[in-house]
């Protein structure tokens, strides 16, 4: 292994990203809206539990804190552009379903819409609030998840910061390994 530098802290997340990129919809009252998140972690298996940094100048920020739910939809690799561009703009000021041309459908136990475009939809339910004051931490119980059939194993997008992005590389399985089924 080559000599390790000195590197900034503030920069670890070019290392360290938790997880693909994913869109959150959210609903409150008649407004509808759709953002791109990279900041979310796996929390707990049972009940499923989903910790989420939603910036508070973020437009969906105040929609998903009245609401107390949205869904996170998992794009593949094939949506950067649209992800990027999602991100990009505010919805307060664009229909960005309109503009990107999202195809959604009605979720079962939120309000929030899921995209159809997306091969996982995760409806989420507000489950302990007591961070976002602090640190704009929205801890999400998933309550109803959707996967398309296929791919088995579709690429994601990951966010390393300063507009660059990998997609999910090579799959590895390693079950006949694997001791323990909660890691």
């Amino acid at each position: 292994m080559s000599k390790k530098l000195d590197y900034p802290v503030a920069d670890i997340r070019h290392y360290l990203e938790p997880g693909p990129v994913v869109l959150v919809t959210s609903r409150w009252q008649d407004e509808t809206d759709v953002m791109t998140l990279g900041w979310h972690t796996v929390m707990e298996f049972t009940p499923s539990l989903v910790g989420c940094i939603i910036a508070s100048s973020n437009h969906s920020f105040e929609l998903i804190r009245s609401s107390r739910e949205c869904v996170i939809n998992i794009p593949t690799v094939e949506m950067i552009d649209t992800v990027v561009d999602i991100g990009n703009c505010s919805g307060a000021e664009v229909d960005k379903f309109s503009r990107f041309g999202l195809t959604t459908s009605a979720a079962s136990k939120v309000s929030a819409p899921l995209i159809d475009d997306c091969f996982v939809n995760l409806e989420c339910k507000l489950y302990d609030d007591c961070l976002i004051d602090t640190y704009n931490y929205f801890i999400f119980e998933v309550v109803k998840a959707h996967a398309a059939a296929g791919p088995k194993h579709p690429q994601t997008v990951h966010y390393t910061g300063d507009g660059e992005f990998m997609a999910a590389g090579k799959h590895l399985s390693r079950r006949g390994r694997f001791v323990t089924q909660n890691l």
